[in-house]
């Protein structure tokens, strides 16, 4: 088959031809159609994860079912799928009780063995990890859930439990962040964007968000609580720094709830974050990562509905050979929406 191979961290990716791989004990292997390339496949490259190398990326991805492993018994052959990045291992506590995104033994393809960035891929603990994908729902559509959305819908539906009517403030309009605005409004949410980058807030306020603000140097937790009436219900820390966290947490109002999703640098050992006002205004905070298996069908039933169209931020679709020239300079991107990966051109 033909993957996207890096040779060594940090190296140039050729597409080559190498081995397809077959479908381990309790797993499956895929024909991918479709898969996204995301900013977390390019740390992948440059080696700041635990990969190791020669490496196929690619961790977003649908497609079909062609070899179903032993022990595999609610899938077949021909099926359409997806899966989250983080796949459980489908038998301890954690993976049985719903709760995969947090599996002490998971299994992320893309890093801890050969990703989609290739015309198939092998996936673990199939039964507790794959997703049915809808025939109203297309792959490129199905791939662009696997991470940023599965990683916003979780922190916003799984953690901080959104309500309709509620504020929600996004710190960080990138991917994750966008997927927060599209899907807080379709939970009838009202939002309110934050970003350094003018174009991202636009794309922000074409996508839904109430109110954009550019961090310019200003105060957004004040603006935010102007906007608001004395800070939002929700915020979610799309970005992961000091600065952001702490602005996270100062637009929120009494008793309102922090999501942490951009994983904060230490910084003289722990990142300085305002403890104080989550102490005497009693604030949640919550950590999330990922999302398991078992909480697609409610992102699911949005699209299906219509509420939630992931594909509006699916801005251009390439061949393996554009992604090997793109991925080493990914980090540098300018393009708000996402980039599919077709492994067929």
């Amino acid at each position: 088959m033909r993957a996207l191979v890096v040779a060594a961290a940090g190296s140039q990716p050729e597409v080559r031809d190498v081995p397809r791989p077959a479908a381990p004990g309790g797993g499956v292997a895929v024909r991918v159609v479709a898969t996204g390339m995301c900013r977390s496949d390019w740390h992948a490259w440059a080696g700041h994860d635990e990969v190791s190398f020669p490496h196929v990326p690619g961790h977003e991805l649908a497609g079909e079912l062609v070899e179903v492993g032993e022990g595999v018994t609610k899938w077949k052959v021909g099926d359409r799928v997806t899966v989250p990045f983080v796949c459980g291992c489908g038998h301890c506590e954690w993976c049985l009780g719903g709760n995969a995104q947090v599996c002490p033994d998971q299994e992320q393809p893309g890093f801890t063995h050969w990703g989609s960035f290739a015309e198939y891929v092998a996936l673990h603990a199939a039964d507790r990890n794959l997703v049915a994908i809808p025939e109203q729902v297309d792959f490129a559509t199905a791939a662009s859930l696997g991470c940023r959305f599965a990683t916003a819908y979780r922190a916003l539906v799984g953690r901080a439990r959104v309500t309709e009517g509620e504020w929600l403030t996004v710190i960080g309009a990138g991917g994750v962040g966008l997927s927060a605005v599209m899907i807080a409004r379709a939970l009838g949410a009202r939002v309110i964007a934050v970003d350094r980058n003018r174009e991202a807030l636009a794309v922000a306020a074409e996508l839904g968000a109430d109110h954009t603000l550019l961090a310019d140097g200003t105060d957004i937790p004040s603006a935010v609580g102007d906007l608001t009436g004395g800070g939002s219900h929700v915020a979610i820390d799309a970005v992961g720094s000091e600065q952001t966290c702490a602005d996270a947490i100062l637009s929120l109002r009494r008793r309102g709830r922090l999501v942490q999703v951009g994983l904060l640098p230490p910084i003289g050992g722990h990142p300085r974050v305002p403890m104080s006002r989550v102490i005497g205004w009693e604030l949640d905070v919550l950590g999330s990562h990922g999302m398991a298996a078992t909480d697609y069908p409610g992102m699911i039933a949005l699209i299906e509905a219509g509420s939630l169209q992931p594909q509006r931020l699916i801005e251009r679709t390439i061949g393996l050979g554009e992604a090997a020239e793109l991925l080493p300079r990914f980090d540098q991107a300018t393009v708000a929406g996402m980039t599919m990966i077709d492994p067929t051109r």
